[in-house]
């Protein structure tokens, strides 16, 4: 088999939200959309970006002295990154003693997940988890995850792909076989409102779905409950409305909008466009998770 690259971000053990049983999530970096709640910031570059953790930094000024772009100065104490001129080359990160500066995303191959990934079968075959790929967006790598699910088949590892569906038709149609479960978000009904805040519109996502429709494969739905966006009984009731003709949906996920975006993208050089924005409350939750179930879904909450 090829031992196709890729690029990743983050690989975390004995995740129980990403699907059935204790899993490993394999995070993908890079992602076609760029909504404005996103929790992974670091996600959506395909490149390895430099964040910086300004609480850990001791001011030792061995960064400033090694960035051969020469990104980097102290003002009043501080480490002042000018972010246009990083290119993630990674030296003041080998040279910062105190853990100040990481570089977010490296390349693997598969044979590397792989590696990784074996350690945790055991756990796999005992809780009836597997392996999920998440991002960033998957299908934004096809070739790398295509070879991932493939290896995953031929040692009867169960996979789940976690994705927007925003891609071409041939990347579902390519992995749809060699994929047990598919977590997809719909994350607003109405296309103009969807590319407000996430950049793209939703038609190739519901046609994807749709596709997966009629192929008859499991899918959850997941909707990040964002307040302001999405987080009225009347686009929720959309939403489930959308999907009710779909036999495949085995239940729905209400994701609740979480501030954790924020630091990251501080931490990135990155403004946050919801800065202030307070997380939904518990009730709010629960109310649209009423609304779901009253149309006959399952539903979990969280996650």
């Amino acid at each position: 088999m090829a031992n196709t690259t890729g690029i990743i971000f983050d690989i975390k053990r004995y995740s129980i939200n990403d699907g059935p049983g204790i899993r490993t999530t394999i995070f993908f970096k890079g992602c076609p959309l760029h909504c404005l709640w996103c929790h992974n910031p670091e996600g959506i570059s395909f490149k390895p970006q430099l964040m910086h953790r300004p609480s850990r930094c001791i001011q030792c000024g061995r960064c400033v002295l090694v960035c051969p772009q020469k990104a980097l100065e102290i003002q009043d104490k501080k480490v002042v990154i000018s972010w246009e001129k990083c290119t993630g080359c990674g030296r003041c990160v080998i040279d910062c003693p105190s853990g100040a500066m990481e570089l977010v995303g490296k390349s693997v191959t598969v044979d590397e997940v792989m590696k990784e990934m074996i350690k945790d079968i055991v756990f796999f075959d005992q809780s009836g988890g597997g392996v999920t790929f998440c991002g960033g967006e998957p299908l934004a790598q096809p070739e790398f995850l295509y070879e991932l699910l493939s290896r995953c088949r031929a040692m009867d590892i169960h996979t789940t792909v976690d994705t927007s569906c925003y891609a071409p038709r041939g990347v579902l149609e390519r992995i749809i076989d060699k994929t047990n479960l598919f977590l997809c978000d719909i994350k607003h009904p109405d296309s103009a409102k969807h590319y407000e805040w996430t950049g793209v519109e939703n038609a190739i996502i519901l046609d994807n779905i749709r596709f997966l429709a009629q192929k008859k494969k499991p899918v959850i739905i997941r909707i990040p409950v964002i307040p302001g966006f999405n987080d009225q009984p009347e686009t929720i009731k959309s939403i489930g409305t959308l999907v009710a003709h779909m036999k495949n949906i085995h239940q729905i996920d209400l994701l609740p909008y979480n501030t954790g975006g924020q630091s990251k993208s501080q931490r990135l050089g990155k403004s946050y466009k919801m800065s202030g924005i307070q997380e939904p409350s518990g009730l709010n939750i629960k109310e649209l998770a009423a609304v779901l179930r009253t149309m006959g879904y399952k539903v979990h909450t969280g996650g």
